[in-house]
């Protein structure tokens, strides 16, 4: 087939798109009478409970007698606070992104001794196999960087003699060869696609021993491999607020499920970067990014308090942007007050603003942080509060440090490959059942109709 031809929809597949679209289609009514709770979720938002976890806590209500009420969103990693594991960041200023991957995995802050340990292996298993870049990487780039570091991942089952050993050591194994090779992954798919689809120099650089995971980001990305301390470490931070969020995130929720089926490592991660692809999921932060570019596109005076809040009820309304009638950032499926992340998140922001001199958009994340809440309760019925999640802030972290928009659902998967190895150890270590849920027909019983007696509906 020819290439153009491989992505071509017929008349006659047109044809059978509507046919089909006529069966798809599940009256909402029917939720209601059977309680089924779609997403999972309840009205409030609240999941269904479907397991039990010991690596990370997402807390967004208190009690107050009876009462469960909400309150400013937590989020806590084996127990410990994440705003004080990076308020410990500070004294000796070390990266933390290493050290927080070794709590999530083995449940325990590491000693030094038992980090240096850590970060070695780290360091040893950040080595592709032979000619995997030139073999790999470089054939057929994609032009979503997602796709291209889910072929990655399966494709290393190819050169792994034990890749079906789903034993705790040769997981283990597995999950920190993928930790540590992520970077590598991502940065080189997309410095081949930047190549071939774009004409531009290509730069594959070598990872340094020494380097932590965003020092080695930002090496291997820039040509000339430079940046400043504030870049690296305010990179740091950004994985180690996105490295894990609780059992039940759509992706997380993927590992444990694929896991539960005994299949490997690979064909359970790569489940999961297909889960985070997903603009609902991990591609939050380029809508939001995009939904500023819009907006500053849009408005004559984008410092206007009026003509901002305006362009937001055109959102809302569906008459500006996309169209989908959502203002990205804003609201979480758990948190209500507010999101840790988003908080934490914010100081570190404002001060990369000063240094790259993007203090006037920064003035604008802030305005919109304030005015969209009061936008969406004036507009829709709210059943518990609306704050930005970390995806706000995020997308405008990586525009200032100058990362490619194509790397941005990436950097969350190098971040979550720690949360997923995690979660993934877990459930096998527990060696549960495999997941079925259950869904129920509401099709109603048919008798068998021959081929001649048939009506043609389209």
């Amino acid at each position: 087939m020819k290439e153009n031809e491989f992505s071509k929809i017929t008349p006659e597949l047109q044809r059978l798109a509507d046919l089909g679209s006529r069966h798809f289609t599940i009256d909402p009514s029917l939720y209601g009478k059977y309680d089924v709770k779609r997403g999972l979720r309840d009205i409030n938002g609240k999941g269904v409970l479907v397991g039990l976890t010991e690596i990370s806590e997402v807390c967004a209500t208190k009690r107050d007698g009876d009462q469960v009420i909400p309150a400013d969103g937590e989020l806590f990693y084996r127990g410990y606070n994440v705003r004080d594991i990076i308020a410990g960041l500070g004294p000796d200023n070390h990266f933390g992104f290493e050290e927080s991957a070794f709590l999530l995995i083995f449940g325990k802050l590491p000693t030094k001794a038992e980090l240096a340990e850590f970060t070695g292996l780290l360091s040893y298993y950040r080595s592709l196999p032979t000619s995997f870049v030139r073999d790999i990487i470089m054939k057929a780039p994609s032009h979503d960087m997602m796709n291209t570091l889910a072929r990655s991942v399966l494709t290393l089952y190819s050169y792994d003699n034990k890749a079906d050993d789903i034993s705790l050591p040769n997981v283990l194994r597995q999950c920190m060869q993928m930790i540590s090779l992520f970077p590598l992954l991502s940065v080189y798919g997309y410095q081949a696609y930047r190549h071939y689809h774009d004409g531009e120099s290509l730069f594959i650089h070598k990872p340094l021993a020494e380097l932590s995971t965003a020092e080695t980001i930002l090496h291997i990305l820039r040509p000339d491999s430079a940046y400043t301390p504030l870049e690296a470490k305010l990179l740091d931070v950004a994985l180690i607020l996105h490295m894990e969020h609780g059992g039940g995130n759509n992706s997380t929720f993927t590992t444990h499920l694929v896991s539960s089926s005994g299949t490997d490592t690979y064909s359970v991660i790569a489940a999961s970067i297909g889960s985070l692809k997903g603009p609902k999921h991990g591609g939050a932060n380029i809508k939001v990014v995009q939904m500023f570019e819009d907006l500053k596109a849009t408005l004559h005076d984008w410092t206007d308090e009026d003509e901002v809040r305006a362009y937001l009820k055109a959102v809302l309304h569906k008459e500006a942007f996309d169209h989908a009638g959502l203002i990205y950032g804003m609201g979480h499926a758990v948190y209500s007050l507010s999101d840790p992340r988003a908080r934490i998140f914010r100081s570190y922001v404002e001060r990369l603003s000063i240094e790259k001199g993007y203090t006037e958009e920064f003035a604008l994340y802030s305005m919109v942080e304030r005015l969209a809440p009061q936008v969406i309760a004036d507009e829709r019925k709210i059943y518990k509060g609306v704050s930005p999640n970390v995806d706000f802030y995020s997308g405008f972290v990586y525009r200032m440090l100058g990362l490619p928009l194509e790397l941005y659902t990436p950097i969350f998967a190098i971040a979550r490959i720690a949360g997923w190895s995690a979660h993934r150890l877990e459930e096998i270590s527990y060696n549960g059942r495999i997941m079925r849920p259950a869904y129920m027909s509401v099709s109603s019983r048919r008798e068998y109709v021959a081929m001649p007696e048939r009506v043609r509906e389209l």
